[in-house]
C-alpha cells in the first residue's frame, strides 16, 4: 500500500475513503437504530436522477446529485411521517423512478459518453481534489450538525413518544435526519457507487453494536471499521487490479458474515 501512495490518485482515492467513512459511521449509526435502511437505499438509489438532470442540462453532476437526493429525501421524510403504513410502497416507487428518470435523461443527452459503472459501483480512484475540499465540509456540516442535536436525535431514535413529550421537534429533526442521508449518499457515491450505498452505510453499524454500549461508541466503532474496509478494499483493488467499490464492499460484507459466525458460537451471557 505505501508503494501505491507514490501515486496521487491513490492519495485522493485514501482521502476520499477516510472522509467518507466519518460520515458513514455517523448517519449509518442513525440508520441502522431507526431502522430506515429501506428509505436510505430508496435515497441512494434515485440520486441517479440528479445524474440524469445534470448531465442533460450540463451543470455539475455533485450538484444535480446532491439537489435531487435533498429533493427526494423531503419527499421520502414527508411521506413516511403522514402515511406510514403506505410508506415503503412510495418510497419503492421513488426510487424506481428516480433511476428510470437518470437514464432516460442520459439517453436524451447529446454527444453522452459518461461511464455508467463508475456511478453504479464507485470511481474512488478518480476523485479530484476540489471534490475532497467538498467531501469535507459536508463531513464538518454533519459532524457539527449531530453533536449539537445529539441528545435530541438519541431521544427520537430510541423513544419517539418520550422525545415529543420533552419537548423535542420531531418532525423538523427528522426531515434534518433524512437530509444529513442525502448529504452522505453524496460523499459514498463516489466511493463505492449506488448500488453499494447503502451496504456501507449499514455494515459497520450493525458490526460496531456487538461491541458498543452507547451510541457514540456505535459510531465511534463505525468509523474505524469503515477506515478498515476502504483502506483494505483499496490495497486489493490496486494489488490484483479489481473494482475498488466492489473490493472495499467484499471486505466489509465478509466481516459481517464474520460477526455473525461469531454472534452464534459465542456463550450465552458474552460479548463479541
Amino acid at each position: 500500500m505505501l508503494e501505491a501512495l507514490q501515486f496521487e490518485f491513490m492519495r485522493n482515492a485514501l482521502l476520499a475513503g477516510l472522509l467518507a467513512s466519518i460520515v458513514c459511521g455517523v448517519i449509518g449509526t442513525f440508520v441502522v437504530v431507526n431502522r430506515i435502511v429501506f428509505i436510505s437505499g430508496g435515497i441512494a438509489h434515485a440520486a441517479y436522477g440528479g445524474i440524469g438532470l445534470a448531465f442533460f442540462f450540463g451543470f455539475s453532476y455533485l450538484m444535480g446529485i446532491l439537489g435531487f437526493s435533498l429533493l427526494v429525501a423531503a419527499i421520502m421524510a414527508a411521506v413516511s411521517l403522514k402515511t406510514r403504513q403506505r410508506a415503503d410502497t412510495i418510497i419503492g416507487v421513488l426510487w424506481a423512478v428516480g433511476m428510470a428518470l437518470g437514464v432516460i435523461l442520459l439517453d436524451l443527452t447529446p454527444g453522452y459518453n459518461v461511464d455508467l459503472m463508475s456511478y453504479l459501483f464507485g470511481s474512488i480512484l478518480t476523485v479530484p481534489v476540489s471534490d475532497l475540499w467538498l467531501m469535507l465540509i459536508i463531513d464538518g456540516l454533519v459532524v457539527v450538525t449531530v453533536g449539537y442535536f445529539y441528545h435530541d436525535l438519541v431521544s427520537l431514535s430510541y423513544d419517539e413518544e418520550f422525545a415529543q413529550v420533552r419537548g423535542v421537534p420531531t418532525k423538523i429533526l427528522y426531515f434534518l435526519l433524512m437530509a444529513m442521508i442525502a448529504l452522505s449518499v453524496v460523499m459514498i457515491i463516489q466511493v463505492v457507487g449506488l448500488i453499494l450505498v447503502i451496504a456501507l452505510l449499514t455494515i459497520p453499524p450493525y458490526i460496531s453494536e456487538k461491541f458498543s454500549d452507547s451510541l457514540l461508541g456505535m459510531m465511534f466503532y463505525s468509523i474505524l471499521l469503515n477506515i478498515f474496509f476502504t483502506t483494505v478494499g483499496l490495497w486489493l483493488s490496486y494489488t490484483f487490479n479489481l473494482t475498488s467499490g466492489a473490493s472495499i464492499i467484499m471486505i466489509a460484507a465478509t466481516c459481517f458474515f464474520i460477526s455473525i459466525l461469531l454472534e452464534r458460537v459465542r456463550p450465552k451471557g458474552m460479548r463479541i
